[in-house]
């Protein structure tokens, strides 16, 4: 069967592959959209530290069920529509055994530490895998990518008494937002692109700083009354984002960080102890999936206007090619296997 594989910095090319072999516990799924995550573009850019090429990409995943097997449970049946999640947890690390197997100690995420879904067919055991009869294949899509921000938001622990910054308004980003408004917080998005601060208010941001163009400490002074915010989550992933919310933070503030820098920070570590800030690290998604997809359902017309751009398969090289050379303007890409 085809895929598509990096191959080496910059260069990805059509391959063939073996058919997935099934277990008695697995699911068999054709593919037919994939969506494109910045883990993709950074493995394309040779710039990201946990793959090794060349590599499969492709984890944000919509199919349909082809095939199950013998001890497949019947809340799954052949024909449904489905998406996954992407993560292995191996039962014995610390994280595993403390329930938090999303950030598994040898975790292997499908298109980072293995060959992911960019191809036509894969087998996922049946518990990775999640329904739904409302979404249509291009929603399904967004479901792990808008699980990631929301885990985020779980992990700031955000409630309807915070005001919430969320800096980086990707994907992800808009994860975090959707799950901060949907709990109640007044929240405020960050960003240097315009577009994206207006998608931002229809997802419902109450307040928006593009911080090419404005003062963002005037700005959070005035919202929060000189206080700085409760909680701020960092979803962009460079020194300045993070040392920017080091410094709008309130005292005894949450910063949750679901972006990482793929250089030193210089990390203001005086902030950190005067204010007695809790700072936690965000990594994947725990037990949301359910949760995102009831988002979603609830008004899928919005979340579909994250889709920058829908490429074929036979032009993922295009894809890469295109968002690399665009990345500031491009929220979602989703390539159309079937």
């Amino acid at each position: 069967m085809k895929a598509f594989a990096i191959q080496q910095e910059k260069t990805i090319q059509a391959i063939e592959m073996a058919e997935p072999q099934m277990s008695a516990t697995d699911v068999l799924i054709e593919i037919h959209y994939i969506g494109l995550c910045g883990s993709d573009l950074s493995s394309y850019r040779g710039l990201m530290p946990f793959v090794t090429l060349p590599r499969v990409p492709g984890h944000e995943i919509s199919g349909v069920i082809l095939k199950k097997g013998s001890a497949v449970p019947d809340t799954l049946t052949v024909g449904d529509r489905v998406t996954v999640s992407p993560y292995t947890r191996c039962g014995v690390c610390p994280s595993c055994r403390s329930g938090r197997d999303n950030c598994c100690q040898y975790n292997q995420t499908l298109g980072v530490q293995r060959d992911g879904a960019l191809t036509e067919r894969i087998a996922v055991p049946f518990e990775k895998v999640f329904t739904s009869t409302k979404l249509s294949p291009t929603g399904l899509a967004l479901v792990e990518p808008f699980s990631v921000g929301y885990h985020g938001a779980n992990r700031g622990e955000v409630h309807e008494t915070d005001t919430v910054l969320v800096i980086g308004c990707g994907t992800i980003g808009m994860g975090a937002l959707s799950a901060a408004v949907r709990k109640g917080a007044n929240v405020i998005a960050l960003d240097i692109d315009d577009s994206k601060l207006e998608k931002a208010r229809r997802f419902g941001a109450a307040h928006t700083i593009n911080s090419s163009s404005e003062n963002v400490r005037e700005r959070i002074d005035a919202i929060t009354n000189n206080e700085g915010v409760s909680v701020v989550i960092e979803a962009a992933g460079s020194p300045a984002t993070f040392n920017m919310a080091l410094d709008l933070v309130c005292f005894s503030g949450r910063i949750v960080t679901i972006g990482y820098s793929k250089n030193e920070t210089g990390i203001k570590t005086q902030l950190i102890v005067s204010k007695e800030l809790n700072i936690y690290g965000s990594r994947n998604a725990l037990r949301v999936f359910p949760a995102v997809i009831g988002m979603i359902e609830q008004n899928e017309a919005l979340f579909l206007e994250m889709i920058t751009k829908i490429f074929p398969f036979d032009e993922t090289p295009e894809a890469f090619a295109y968002w690399d050379a665009n990345p500031g303007t491009v929220s979602k890409i989703l390539i159309k296997v079937k």
